[in-house]
């Protein structure tokens, strides 16, 4: 098994292709290259109604292929044409080689961003997600894309129990993210559906075997971590958490993620994020 957590997010979507949520998961990427006109051939039906499209929130559109294919710009280019809303969540910096078109898209419907930002921790990020762009160059696609015009948030997810919940290490993530101007800030706990929670759990028997008697306990009921262990988690993201009080609140802007409860409102693509 190799030493990342890949796999953590790969859901049974992968094995309704015949591949397995283990190797073939590191092997094997399907690209569906006919994707920009069989977007344009649902957009124009006259059923169509222009819901919002979130896209990215079960695979990342801007994997590595992307920049040999280059599928998202003519997809920016219909969502635009026929006045759909649309956002986009990604851990890669190459949706900035789209950034035209977003702003383009933008003039006529709302167009939102937000990246996935799990850990600023080096060894962590090189751990969890091999051959991936570094959190800093996501951190800094945020700020550009916000000084563009296109509001952009954080998505520190999937946030890991012993792994990359470190109070300490969050606030780092909330700091420089309300530095490059985040529009909203949002955390989720680490879910394990289907396959994935076998291969989690070898993973960590080789890697963490400190933690296994710990997350043995947390998913001993299912894919879903307990009731107070998820608040445990959005805590150390809360406008009004101790973190969340020292960066999150700037009344000098406006404050869209706020409810009037002072709860964080979590971005649309609230999936847990691919950490590929």
């Amino acid at each position: 098994m190799q030493s990342c957590l890949r796999f953590l997010l790969r859901s049974p979507h992968h094995t309704y292709l015949g591949f397995d949520a283990g190797r073939d998961f590191e092997r094997e990427i399907v690209v569906k290259v006919n994707a920009p006109e069989v977007v344009r051939r649902e957009l124009r039906r006259p059923s169509w109604t222009r819901e919002h499209v979130a896209m990215g929130t079960n695979t990342d559109p801007y994997q590595w292929v992307e920049g040999r294919y280059k599928l998202m710009p003519p997809i920016w280019e219909a969502l635009a044409e026929y006045d759909t809303p649309c956002s986009i969540l990604t851990k890669s910096p190459l949706l900035l080689r789209d950034l035209d078109l977003l702003v383009e898209a933008a003039k006529r419907v709302p167009v939102t961003a937000n990246f996935s930002v799990p850990t600023l921790d080096e060894a962590a990020w090189r751990a969890t997600e091999p051959h991936t762009p570094s959190p800093r160059a996501r951190l800094d696609a945020v700020a550009k894309l916000n000084a563009a015009g296109i509001p952009t948030g954080v998505l520190v997810a999937p946030l890991m129990p012993g792994i990359n919940d470190d109070p300490e290490q969050v606030e780092r993530i909330l700091a420089l993210a309300t530095e490059a101007g985040a529009v909203s800030v949002g955390g989720i706990a680490l879910h394990l559906r289907g396959e994935v929670k076998g291969i989690f759990f070898d993973w960590l028997r080789a890697q963490r075997p400190d933690l296994v008697p710990h997350y043995e306990q947390l998913y001993r009921r299912g894919a879903y971590a307990p009731a107070e262990e998820r608040r445990r988690i959005a805590a150390l993201v809360r406008r009004d958490g101790e973190a969340g009080r020292r960066y999150l609140r700037d009344p000098a802007r406006p404050d869209p993620g706020e409810t009037e409860t002072g709860e964080l409102t979590r971005p649309a693509e609230e999936a847990q994020v691919p950490l590929f």
